[in-house]
């Protein structure tokens, strides 16, 4: 299926219906389908051919994300630029991808305004919402033309940036068949009601977007939040009668943290999807009994993506209807459309049990990675895709992840996985959020270092802290350093960077 294919299927449920609702404004399926038919229109009348890149850089938008089907009707690629990188970043991205279109909102003309100039393959810019001087308006750019659905040249359906934090950043290509399979499982492996509305806060050029699709293709209505305001995204739940939405694991924990949990309604949601980070057990078992038995896991990664292992609401619950505490720490079972595995270092496929690097196998693997050969080889050596996360089976089939391979700390000799140590500290009724990094040390090789953010109003006692770690884990992988901030840094999608919490520690104290 083509991008377009989710849209026209669900607007052939009934085009009257709601498809894309913000602020109270309602675009039904029959709107939102016209609108992708005239995008797709200007796109060609621009010159735009099958399997050339169209990019689109927004926050939260409905007519933006309109635009992903009018691309996609045309035959060209869908290249979703993250709003919140670095100007650099984008003009590599667009450069890498070797973008012919820029669709963008006003607020972002100051840094479009940074990176054109280098980009002689840009030829045709958007603005959707303005009159910016060198770019098309929205209504220039969709003068009467003449309606087309274009088949695209291959199966090439978006092209997604990642891995930008060191060196060049790599353009993972996703297909059609990519992402039919994502939804394919998402739609098996979760509950779904005949008209899901689904609510989005996360950026809709990650997860949130995807997840639309298979929200698309039942008729679901889906409400589109600008901004990240956790009370307001409550309300919403409630206000809508929103049976799906995705959080990563740190928005969770502020909504838990929120007062409006307490009174609000949230009867009507059947899947609330938490993935993108590993979440707290303590925290999902408080999400489990305040929100509701609702939750969902998802794992996944941009060259898999969300559905290389799922567990859904009931798998979190014993057969007798309490909680399985040992499960909340797992990414669930592998998909039903995923080969999962644990290769050892020399390509050797391990036990149940053994502990290595998990590998998958799939339709829902990337075709590769744009314009890197070596890359690409890299990562399906042995004929496995390779996810660079550490994990293992256990006898259930169940899916744990212990650390990224990157983020192993090895102190004394011993391995220690961040993850593991970070679940610990996140049992301690003062923390709210923590991450775990390696330090070099003369003594240990690496120290176990432990950086927290603490709830509103709390205080807490580092020696106090190691020993609550300790007495739960051991001393081997308790802290030997622990350092409390106001706040974490964190990715455009809610990940805390390790590679930024080392910099600043490795330069002197905070």
């Amino acid at each position: 299926m083509r991008l377009v294919d989710y849209l026209d299927k669900g607007a052939s449920l009934d085009p009257a219906a709601p498809c894309l609702t913000t602020d109270g404004d309602i675009r039904t399926y029959g709107e939102v389908r016209q609108l992708s038919v005239r995008v797709a229109a200007a796109l060609a009348a621009r010159g735009i051919v099958p399997g050339e890149r169209v990019a689109v850089l927004s926050g939260n938008d409905p007519t933006a994300f309109t635009c992903v089907f009018g691309i996609s009707r045309a035959g060209a690629v869908w290249c979703p630029i993250n709003p919140r990188n670095e100007a650099y970043e984008n003009r590599e991205l667009l450069d890498l991808f070797g973008c012919k279109a820029l669709i963008f909102e006003r607020s972002f003309a100051p840094l479009v305004a940074k990176i054109r100039g280098g980009l002689p393959s840009l030829t045709t810019l958007v603005c959707l919402d303005a009159d910016v001087p060198g770019a098309l308006t929205w209504a220039e750019f969709l003068s009467p033309a003449d309606p087309i659905d274009r088949a695209a040249v291959d199966d090439l359906a978006m092209i997604v940036g990642t891995g930008g934090t060191t060196g060049r950043p790599k353009g993972v290509e996703l297909t059609g068949a990519n992402l039919e399979a994502m939804t394919a499982i998402t739609l098996m492996s979760y509950p779904w009601p005949d008209r899901p509305v689904y609510l989005a806060l996360a950026p809709l050029t990650h997860a949130a977007g995807v997840l639309c699709f298979p929200v698309l293709a039942k008729g679901g209505e889906i409400v589109i939040m600008r901004k990240p305001d956790v009370g307001a995204f409550i309300e919403l739940i409630e206000q809508h009668r929103v049976t799906h939405t995705f959080l990563p694991p740190t928005l969770i924990y502020m909504a838990l943290a929120h007062s409006a949990l307490e009174t609000a309604d949230l009867s009507s949601l059947q899947c609330f999807w938490y993935g993108a980070a590993p979440m707290s057990a303590t925290r999902l078992t408080e999400a489990l009994l305040r929100i509701g038995p609702v939750m969902a896991q998802l794992f996944g990664q941009t060259e898999a993506p969300m559905m290389i292992s799922a567990m859904a609401p009931a798998d979190h619950f014993l057969p007798g209807g309490g909680i399985a505490v040992s499960r909340l720490s797992s990414a669930g079972r592998p998909s039903p459309l995923v080969t999962v595995a644990i290769m050892g270092p020399g390509g050797d496929l391990l036990p149940r049990g053994a502990t290595g690097e998990i590998v998958c196998r799939g339709s829902l693997v990337m075709r590769g990675y744009h314009r890197d050969p070596a890359a690409t080889a890299a990562a399906s050596a042995h004929g496995w895709h390779h996810t660079g996360d550490i994990g293992y089976l256990d006898d259930d089939n169940y899916l744990f992840i212990v650390d990224r391979a990157k983020d192993m700390v090895i102190t004394g000799g011993f391995n220690v996985y961040s993850t593991e140590v970070e679940q610990a500290l996140m049992q301690h009724p003062a923390v709210q959020d923590c991450a775990v990094i390696g330090l070099p040390d003369d003594k240990w090789g690496e120290r176990v270092t432990a950086i927290l953010q603490l709830r509103s109003g709390a205080t807490a006692d580092k020696q106090e802290v190691a020993a609550f770690v300790k007495e739960r884990i051991g001393s081997v992988k308790t802290p030997k350093q622990i350092e409390i901030w106001d706040d974490l840094p964190r990715s455009k999608v809610g990940k805390i960077l390790k590679a930024d919490l080392r910099a600043r520690l490795s330069a002197g104290p905070h």
